[in-house]
């Protein structure tokens, strides 16, 4: 497949080669294919083998590196990543810290390599490098490493014969270490170094086979696809860099939204929270998740640290997965999705947006450039999910919940469901069973009869059809318990878990 190059709007030139920092040292990297992943460069091409391959998937953790960007105030801002699902055009502008870039004059050990000797943290030590970068990506960021934190930093790391109290303990040990003054000043020295390489260049890699193109603004970026409509959008690559390393599938052509500007903001309106193409999981739970902690609480389970600070909200949304933990809970919130084709936008309810399985309604050309979810939602917004495993895991039913009372009646139910269907769908039968009945237990039980009219999913390795329908039921009558003021157990809630316990 021939691809067109991007041409800014100007009409200037484009760049066909990666400026970016590896630990301290300016970069410049061309003549790349543009599905080339970072662990495989890193590796092969500059013999920095610290970085593990465990799983290719970003699940274990063993390739985490640590990309280091500049903030609006000029200040350095870090995020673990997992290198083996990271494209190399995504590191245009930014740093890249691995294991082999920690260490201080004369070799010095970094106060977070020299925790995990001090605890005893490591036995084999294929994982022990990925555990360090997710250490030190929270120690720069001086967040991450209290009692009430840690386990959410290092979840998105495995070890298989250390066990993690030690590697608890060690992260736990740095949180009132004192950072020595020489990674201080190499912090001053990356950040002017940052500033040189900064550049509103848009930018295209390729090795004649296969393109990786960043546009800088969104004209560029419509444009390109418009132009291009066959090219894959890359976001946060979380699930698209498994089409690489996993499925082994050629993409000729990618677009990457992540250095375009207007892509990363959160825009606030008097009526929505707007959610563009380029925001993270990270950043949308930290926005969403003090509105709602109920979503807060859905995030920390949807995945690690490593992935809610690569994959975004949009890119989950245009994948159209009927499983995806966040369409459920943001239809249940009523929100919109906007679609951009060249300069025409349209926004339609996020419900209509999935048609079937594997189908979604967006044209050719056309991208998704924005969520907006409704500020006003009311404080019965529920959102639940089950799974084998409790954290990181793909649901296997996942409910989003809303609803309106009146005078002790129900006015207005959104109940959907996740894992039930071929897409994320409204269980409009349940909903229907709700309006006027009273806010009372005994009406979420008698309406979640009607999931049976609903549904007819499917049996798989997740979960029997049965099982589906069950905790279906099971979850529409929690949520009237919940809301009603009965005591549910809230396994998300470590406080509830240990009083239960004990």
């Amino acid at each position: 497949m021939d691809t067109l190059p991007i041409v800014g709007v100007d009409g200037g030139d484009v760049r066909n080669y990666l400026t970016f920092i590896l630990n301290g040292k300016t970069q410049r990297v061309d003549n790349i294919a543009g599905d080339m992943t970072l662990l495989k460069w890193l590796r092969n091409q500059k013999s920095l083998v610290g970085s593990k391959e465990g799983c290719a998937e970003g699940d274990c953790g063993a390739c985490t590196v640590a990309i280091v960007k500049t903030d609006d105030s000029g200040n350095l801002t870090w995020r673990s990543v997992n290198a083996c699902i990271v494209f190399m055009g995504m590191l245009e502008g930014c740093a890249v810290i691995t294991v082999e870039g920690l260490n201080g004059p004369d070799s010095e050990l970094h106060p977070c390599q020299k925790a995990l000797i001090d605890f005893h943290g490591s036995q084999c030590g294929f994982c022990t490098p990925g555990f360090v970068m997710s250490l030190f990506t929270a120690w720069s960021n001086k967040h991450g490493l209290m009692a009430e934190d840690i386990d959410d930093t290092l979840a998105g790391n495995l070890c298989r014969c250390t066990g993690y109290r030690p590697i608890v303990e060690a992260g736990l040990s740095l949180k009132n270490a004192k950072q020595p003054q020489w990674e201080l000043d190499r912090n001053e020295i990356l950040k002017k170094e940052l500033f040189k390489i900064k550049s509103s260049e848009p930018v295209e890699i390729t090795d004649g086979k296969n393109s990786f193109s960043v546009p800088t603004n969104h004209e560029d970026f419509s444009k390109t696809y418009a132009d291009q409509p066959s090219s894959t959008i890359v976001s946060g690559a979380t699930d698209i860099g498994l089409w690489v390393t996993k499925q082994n599938r050629n993409l000729p052509s990618m677009i990457w939204t992540g250095r375009v500007e207007e892509f990363s903001k959160i825009d606030q309106q008097e009526d929505f929270i707007i959610i563009r193409p380029a925001v993270t999981h990270q950043e949308a739970m930290e926005k969403l998740g003090s509105k709602w902690p109920t979503i807060n609480a859905l995030w920390k389970r949807f995945g690690s640290v490593q992935v809610r600070n690569s994959g975004t909200v949009c890119g989950n949304l245009a994948n159209g997965s009927p499983i995806g933990d966040l369409p459920p809970a943001l239809i249940a919130l009523g929100s919109l999705i906007e679609l951009t084709n060249r300069n025409k936008k349209r926004k339609l309810p996020l419900e209509e947006f999935f048609i079937e399985y594997g189908r979604q309604d967006r044209h050719a050309g056309e991208y998704v450039s924005g969520i907006f979810v409704p500020n006003k939602s009311g404080n019965n917004f529920r959102c639940y999910k089950l799974s084998k495993r409790f954290d990181q895991d793909i649901s296997a039913v996942m409910m989003g919940a809303n609803l309106s009372v009146e005078k002790t009646k129900i006015t207005k139910a959104t109940i959907c469901f996740g894992g039930m269907a071929g897409t994320p769908k409204r269980a409009t039968e349940v909903e229907k069973a709700l309006l006027d009945q009273p806010f009372e237990p005994q009406s979420f039980i008698k309406a979640s009869k009607n999931i049976n009219k609903d549904f007819d999913p499917l049996t798989d390795v997740r979960g029997s059809a049965d099982y589906r329908r069950k905790a279906a039921q099971n979850l529409v009558i929690k949520y009237g318990y919940e809301l009603t003021g009965s005591f549910v157990p809230n396994l998300a809630d470590r406080n509830q878990v240990e009083n239960l316990v004990s």
